[in-house]
């Protein structure tokens, strides 16, 4: 495993050897320049000494006090003082070297030697004192020359190491691009390059990672970014699959729920129902073979009313099953969807089903508020399993069968009640009107083979009177029962049907009959229509029968509700006596008919002053 090494570290070590290099190339070149300084000021100062040399000897051969030259030469050992010792705040300082402190050690030698002959009473010959101060400055100028050269020595190596420091400089500006380069851009090329194949959806890119520094965790943490997204991005692809899949089979099972509705509603009869239904009920569950049984509750058996590519030899054997002998009729209380796996032949419940080539059985029931009418039977011939997607489906299709068998069953008893309502209707109509007559008519036949026995002439003559105005009369009532069974609207407009109706009242009867509407307002629905006019018709045939009217007048007033009023100018009759019995059956006969569309029948009549029937509708 490598050691940790900060990047920040590795230029802070470089930035701290450059600064280092560059600390001490300045500090070598201070001590240089200071040594070239204070060799500068070194060699002034000793070519001061000849200048002082020479000031000495013109003193003594001038004529000097002793004071004055004691002075001149107290000032050469002041300079002979600072060039051995050096000042620093000048600065001045001799660069010593073997050479230097040799010739330095022999001037001091030649000064002690020369410098009693200006401390003497009696000056020495000036001839001889020339020639001692000429050797001494030629130790002076050689002291000078070795200071110099020196300098100049300090001087190549200065600009030598100016030329080192320059070479040092152009390295660092290469070496700090290589190095920013190779620890910086180029990571940082690697990462977008990276970034740029992750925007193109390449989540398998992957960074190197084997530099222990900062760019080494971001290409970890880059590498550790990609495979998370490549996870997620895989997970996202199959979880989309998936979630395709599911809604996929989702939109097969509502396709086939709607298909199968569609159908059960279009079904007219019980066995095009279960027909159909055990088709598209094999095609939804890819069964190999579809039974629809019905439960009858009495005797607790399944018939069989339809199936669907199941073998004739089972569908004979198998028509009528007793609940709880075969594994496809399930008793009612314990009913359940269940799968059934097929086994052995010499099994009792299943026995057929083997027989038939079978391995699974899959059995529904059809339930309807917690009813049991049957079961659908789904028969496959590889081993099956059921999913809770299927099972619900399977329930909400067979709920479906129940509802419409359930509606067959609820128009059939609708259609049933109808009839019987008309028949009922009818019956009563002709035993108000023609079985009446009937009765009659035999009446005077009984009266008319009397008369024949008798030969009595005018009893003869008057029962034959009497059966000739009954016979006319059951025509009559037949006519207006067929007028009233054949009335009908055609549209919501029923002005049309009173003013048909009034004129066949009018070819009967022989009588005036006129219509008036008053207001208006909202038109009537046909059903109550068909009515109004059945009891338009029953008060009309009241007025034929008994009122002895000329007029009859239809009032129709449609504001603020529908009312209809017939009046005729007939005899009338007193309210509070007895009314003929074929008038209080018209009239029984009117309210039963206005009770069913909400309508209230009044009759208003006066002796001598005709009669008026009232049908009022309510809001």
């Amino acid at each position: 495993m490598m050691p940790r090494r900060a990047l920040s570290a590795k230029f802070f070590a470089i930035g701290l050897a450059l600064l280092l290099l560059a600390l001490l190339s300045i500090g070598l070149t201070m001590w240089v320049t200071r040594q070239l300084d204070g060799g500068a000021a070194a060699v002034n100062e000793a070519g001061r000494l000849r200048m002082q040399a020479w000031r000495l000897t013109s003193a003594v051969g001038g004529g000097r006090t002793p004071q004055e030259v004691a002075e001149l030469v107290k000032l050469f050992d002041g300079t002979m003082l600072l060039l051995r010792d050096g000042d620093l705040q000048r600065p001045l300082a001799v660069p010593w070297n073997a050479q230097t402190r040799a010739r330095f050690e022999a001037l001091q030698q030649g000064w002690q030697v020369l410098r009693p002959a200006w401390q003497a009473r009696v000056a020495p010959p000036v001839a001889e004192l020339t020639a001692q101060v000429d050797g001494f400055v030629a130790q002076v100028d050689g002291l000078v020359q070795s200071i110099e050269e020196t300098l100049a020595r300090l001087t190549a190596v200065l600009n030598l190491f100016q030329f080192v420091m320059m070479v040092l400089a152009v390295a660092a500006a290469v070496l700090m691009m290589y190095v920013g380069y190779l620890f910086v851009i180029q990571p940082l090329q690697r990462i977008q390059q990276g970034l740029r194949q992750v925007q193109q959806g390449d989540f398998a890119v992957r960074l190197a990672s084997d530099s222990a520094d900062e760019f080494g965790d971001l290409a970890a943490g880059f590498n550790h970014m990609t495979a998370t997204l490549q996870e997620l991005y895989g997970s996202l692809e199959r979880k989309v699959r998936e979630k395709t899949r599911d809604l996929e089979a989702e939109r097969q099972r509502l396709s086939a729920l709607y298909e199968v509705s569609n159908f059960l509603v279009q079904a007219h009869t019980l066995e095009a129902l279960a027909q159909g239904f055990a088709q598209k009920m094999r095609r939804v569950s890819e069964a190999d073979a579809v039974a629809v049984r019905w439960s009858d509750e009495g005797t607790q058996r399944y018939l069989m009313l339809a199936s669907d590519c199941l073998p004739e030899e089972l569908v004979r054997e198998e028509r009528c099953l007793e609940a709880g002998l075969c594994a496809c009729g399930q008793p009612q209380a314990t009913a359940h969807t269940r799968v059934v796996p097929i086994i052995s032949v010499d099994e009792q419940r299943l026995g057929n089903c083997a027989r038939a080539g079978y391995d699974t059985l899959v059995s529904i029931p059809i339930r309807l508020q917690q009813r049991v009418l049957g079961e659908v039977d789904l028969f496959y011939r590889t081993r099956r399993s059921l999913r809770t997607e299927d099972r619900d489906l399977y329930d909400a299709l067979n709920g479906h069968l129940a509802n419409a068998v359930e509606n067959l069953r609820s128009q059939a008893l609708v259609r049933e009640a109808a009839v019987s309502q008309e028949r009922t209707l009818l019956a009563r109509e002709l035993h108000d009107s023609i079985a009446q007559s009937l009765s009659f008519l035999k009446i005077q036949v009984n009266l008319l083979r009397q008369a024949v026995e008798r030969q009595d002439a005018a009893q003869l003559a008057r029962v034959l009177d009497e059966m000739d105005a009954g016979v006319r009369e059951s025509t009559q009532d037949v006519r207006e029962l067929l007028l009233h069974f054949r009335t009908r609207t055609d549209n919501d407009d029923i002005e049309q049907a009173l003013r048909t109706t009034l004129r066949k009242f009018e070819h009967q009867s022989g009588l005036r009959a006129q219509l008036s509407f008053h207001g208006h307002g909202v038109g009537l629905p046909q059903d109550v229509q068909l009515q109004v006019l059945h009891v338009v018709q029953e008060a009309l045939s009241n007025v034929r029968k008994h009122a002895r009217a000329t007029e009859v007048q239809l009032d129709v007033f449609r504001d603020p509700h529908w009312v209809f009023r017939v009046r005729d100018n007939g005899r009338g009759f007193e309210p509070g006596a007895g009314l003929p019995d074929e008038t209080h059956v018209g009239l029984q006969i009117m309210r039963e008919r206005a009770q069913r569309i909400g309508a209230r029948v009044d009759v208003v009549s006066t002796p001598g002053h005709g009669t008026e029937v009232c049908v009022a509708l309510k809001d």
